[in-house]
């Protein structure tokens, strides 16, 4: 496998990082993030996850030094607990604004840039079958527009045997790729680029790629958990899937409980002042919820519908009118890479 081509942050300007993610579908950043701050947020997720046992006990919580008994998924209760203890984080959110991330994506994006609100974040298992993320495209999971990114931020060095990312270069240009309906996963046999490009990321680095880049992880085969961010970006006139605002996988979820402990008031509903354009609209959505087959479907589409309507201003969003339903791409059905 190729290794990544990577640039300094030193050396990083608009017309090069937009060639980079054109031609190949991703721009790996090296020496983008102050140590200090990436260490001040692995410390805070490393004691949640040491206080709930899947660290070992006799080492200091910043190890992540893992303890195999606790091995766990994104599909397990015991993950989803801890993973809401992680997620309702003050800093998580404030590290997905941070001020370099942030002026490195307004190049790309340019001045009307959004940060999508929900960051994700990976705990990936050691020697865990169940936790290695396989082949797939992020604009299955995220909908909205095509031309949104992510930035993979891991939180420590991450060598090749934590399981870094792989990339397909080029793959983005082949549009949506024929993909599992349940998982999303895209058998490496079928798939469409030019190769597969890997290598070490290290704390403080940027790897940022398209929604139709596809990508996997290598699997993790230390001894340690591997812990990384999924931040998404785009611009935000263009159309957004209403699903990454609120929570439809859950009705006990809430911006009010994520936000019950922060101090600061700086990043809560951040978005509300903006001109959004939902797809499906608030009109399509209540249509949805009458209409389609699937029962999944339906649950799904009125959580959503409920939540936007209890948590958002529905004078800050602009509604979308582009013709009848059956001519639109519906909300992602897999939503297995979403976090919550």
């Amino acid at each position: 496998m190729q290794s990544f081509r990577e640039i300094d942050a030193s050396h990083v300007d608009s017309a090069h990082l937009k060639n980079e993610l054109d031609s190949r579908g991703y721009a790996l950043i090296r020496r983008l993030l102050p140590f200090e701050d990436i260490e001040n947020l692995l410390r805070k997720i490393a004691q949640i996850l040491s206080d709930e046992g899947w660290l070992l006990p006799n080492q200091q919580p910043i190890a992540r030094a893992a303890n195999l008994r606790a091995a766990c998924s994104e599909s397990d209760p015991a993950f989803k607990r801890l993973y809401e203890k992680v997620f309702n984080l003050e800093a998580l959110h404030s590290f997905a604004h941070h001020p370099k991330v942030f002026e490195v994506m307004r190049l790309l994006v340019g001045p009307k840039l959004l940060v999508h609100p929900k960051p994700i974040v990976r705990l990936i298992f050691p020697n865990c079958d169940r936790s290695v993320i396989h082949a797939h495209q992020d604009h299955l999971a995220v909908g909205g527009d095509t031309n949104c990114f992510t930035a993979w931020l891991p939180l420590h060095d991450c060598p090749a045997e934590l399981g870094p990312l792989q990339v397909l270069e080029g793959s983005h240009r082949f549009g949506l790729q024929d993909a599992d309906p349940d998982t999303g996963v895209i058998s490496k046999g079928n798939v469409r680029g030019r190769e597969w490009v890997s290598g070490a990321i290290n704390a403080g680095d940027a790897l940022i790629f398209h929604s139709l880049t596809v990508h996997s992880a290598s699997p993790n085969t230390s001894s340690q958990l591997r812990i990384s961010m999924d931040c998404r970006f785009q611009d935000y006139s263009h159309i957004l899937n209403p699903a990454n605002f609120v929570f439809p996988g859950s009705n006990d979820r809430s911006w009010e409980s994520t936000y019950a402990y922060w101090v600061s008031k700086d990043l809560k509903y951040f978005w509300k002042h903006l001109p959004l354009r939902f797809k499906p609209s608030i009109d399509e959505l209540t249509t949805l919820v009458n209409t389609v087959d699937s029962e999944r479907m339906r649950v799904r589409y009125g959580r959503i519908l409920s939540q936007i309507k209890l948590q958002m201003p529905l004078d800050t969003m602009s509604e979308v009118d582009q013709g009848s339903l059956s001519s639109q791409l519906p909300l992602p059905q897999n939503p297995v890479h979403e976090g919550l």
